[in-house]
């Protein structure tokens, strides 16, 4: 009984410790997207899904839930958004060449597909994407494929 109560609070010391490590956060000044939608002309229907459950982990401008503030789910977040961001940001659009944005888009439609976006983690807490979210999401990027001719 004594190992565990030393366990215990040797967890709880680590715990309120952490709580002093501050991440680096995804904060620019204004979250652009404007050549993306520009190009791959969402409609309202699809930005709004983009919006609520695509920017937050793949911009360079991330909305962040109170809870963003407290250790052990600071450094989760912190770490989806640097993933995010590094798989695919929609911030960075303009330098990607053609064969990368078709590339980019053919993997959102992958990762939706297969149910791997939004991360069941996001999902649980801010909802995933119906079915029909999910339609509409890939037919618009298969639509916005057809800009470069690579398919």
């Amino acid at each position: 009984m004594k190992i565990v109560k030393t366990i215990l609070v040797l967890g709880l010391v680590a715990l309120v410790l952490l709580q002093f490590y501050r991440p680096e956060k995804n904060v620019a000044e204004y979250r652009d997207v404007a050549s993306f939608e520009a190009e791959t002309k969402p409609s309202a229907e699809i930005k709004a899904i983009l919006e609520s459950k695509c920017y937050d982990c793949h911009s360079n401008k991330t909305e962040y839930p109170w809870y963003a503030e407290v250790a052990p789910f600071s450094l989760l977040i912190a770490d989806h958004v640097e993933e995010g961001n590094e798989h695919f940001n929609v911030s960075q659009w303009d330098s990607y060449n053609a064969k990368k944005r078709d590339h980019k888009l053919d993997e959102l439609i992958e990762e939706v597909e297969e149910g791997h976006m939004p991360e069941d983690s996001y999902a649980w807490i801010h909802g995933g994407l119906t079915e029909a979210e999910k339609e509409a999401l890939m037919a618009w990027a298969r639509q916005a494929r057809t800009n470069y001719g690579i398919n």
